[in-house]
């Protein structure tokens, strides 16, 4: 039996900066809650059908920095964001999700709290949001 207090799943991909580790020489990876945080901002900034074969996948989060910023809106963003974290990444255990409009800027500072399934520690990440044309 296996005494480890470590979780059996490993998460692991790719590092979309495609760094070269110097011992492999080949492209670095990412694991466990680094690659989980990696698919979180990579899901909140895909547009629908912007993926081959899986049009549903996609939050379209960045249609809607073009609109006047509003506190509906940023409850509208917060729910997108939302939705989208809990219907295509499956390693997350969503706890919270704030978008704070930065008036001044035209920008949103987004906030997503979550648990990675398999671990107890609580995981936040913080992305800053602007409409670039």
């Amino acid at each position: 039996s296996n005494e480890s207090k470590r979780s059996a799943k490993f998460y692991r991909d790719l590092d979309l900066d495609f760094q070269i580790n110097s011992a492999t020489k080949d492209i670095q990876k990412l694991s466990d809650i680094e690659a989980v945080k990696r698919s979180v901002r990579n899901l909140i900034n895909t547009n629908h059908y912007e993926r081959p074969f899986h049009p549903e996948i996609g939050s379209d989060v960045r249609a809607m920095l073009f609109e006047p910023m509003t506190p509906l809106n940023a409850l509208n963003l917060q729910r997108k964001v939302a939705e989208v974290l809990n219907n295509f990444e499956p390693r997350i255990d969503l706890q919270q999700v704030l978008a704070n409009p930065n008036i001044d800027r035209n920008s949103y500072e987004l906030k997503i709290m979550f648990y990675v399934v398999g671990s107890n520690s609580p995981v936040e990440v913080e992305t800053f949001l602007e409409r670039l044309r």
